[in-house]
């Protein structure tokens, strides 16, 4: 008798990515069941639900009741997400200089011009006193938690 061999699996972050695109793709708010559909059947609405619990506990999704459920929402589109992980992963390193001095290194010309001109303009909108920079990719978050 010959066994199956296991399903290859996933990508890390596949099925959140997935559960993401389902969202940004809606008009609104979507129950785990509608996601579900969205991803074309798929997955077990349980799977769904605990993604969207995980991407929720995250801060990726927002939340609210539906029934005796909730419905779900994106928070940020997808290259707000993006900036967002970016920041998080610099705000674990204890040498912010040298990570980011790495990351500028791996980066394509066209890649260092267009960052080169993002930051020629946010310092041309110039500063508010309080280290805050208005423009492109400013931080406006003043809430709990957040860096100056």
């Amino acid at each position: 008798m010959s066994q199956t061999p296991p399903a290859p699996r996933r990508p890390p972050g596949e099925l959140e990515a997935s559960v993401l695109a389902a969202l940004w793709a809606a008009a609104g708010p979507l129950s785990p069941a509608e996601v579900q559909t969205a991803l074309g059947g798929r997955l077990a609405r349980t799977t769904v639900t605990t993604i969207l619990t995980r991407l929720h506990d995250k801060g990726a999704v927002s939340r609210s009741r539906a029934g005796r459920g909730y419905a779900y929402a994106p928070i940020q589109d997808a290259a707000g997400l993006t900036a967002r992980r970016m920041r998080s992963e610099l705000d674990k390193q204890a040498d912010r200089g040298t990570a980011l001095a790495r990351f500028v290194a791996q980066l394509t010309s066209e890649d260092e011009r267009l960052l080169r001109s993002l930051l020629d303009g946010a310092a041309g909108a110039g500063q508010d006193g309080g280290g805050r920079r208005d423009g492109p990719g400013a931080r406006t978050d003043t809430g709990p938690g957040s860096a100056p």
